[in-house]
């Protein structure tokens, strides 16, 4: 399982960014966003945020490695039908 510092640092490779552009578009300096990659450092709401927007996935993934897809079971037949037509 990785963590939260692997899945900026992976995201960050695969958008082809260096330390120093990511920091730029988030608004922090390439030195903090290091921290992050290595675990030294923790981010606020707000960064992890900015992070999430600037690298094209959400919170939730660079949190706890889940995509976010929400599954939803639908019970209401009606409801159903309507969206099958």
């Amino acid at each position: 399982m990785t963590t939260i510092s692997e899945r900026i640092k992976q995201l960050r490779t695969e958008n082809n960014l260096t330390q120093s552009e990511l920091a730029e578009k988030v608004g922090l300096t390439y030195v903090q966003i290091g921290r992050y990659e290595k675990g030294k450092s923790n981010l606020s709401s707000d960064v992890l945020q900015k992070l999430a927007s600037v690298l094209g996935t959400s919170t939730d993934y660079l949190m706890n490695g889940k995509t976010g897809q929400v599954e939803a079971q639908l019970t209401d037949m009606e409801l159903i039908k309507q969206f099958q037509e």
